[in-house]
């Protein structure tokens, strides 16, 4: 998985994503499909953290999914 992009593992990943940030809809989930930067902002939007802790916490949790 590189930075900008989790397209290619998105249906296995949603459901991690899915708990990890459970505020987040099911239409949230649709509409990012699987781009970092429209994550990020959904992240962003739903917990009012700023860009850079959005960043951060989608980092991580990428890092963790890394194969």
């Amino acid at each position: 998985m590189n930075k900008h992009t989790i397209k290619g593992d998105w249906n296995q990943l949603k459901g991690s994503a899915k708990q990890k940030w459970a505020d987040l809809t099911d239409d949230d989930l649709l509409h990012v499909e699987g781009s970092r930067d429209k994550l990020v902002g959904k992240v962003q939007e739903r917990y009012g953290h700023s860009k850079d802790d959005a960043e951060r916490a989608v980092d991580e949790w990428q890092n963790e999914h890394d194969k």
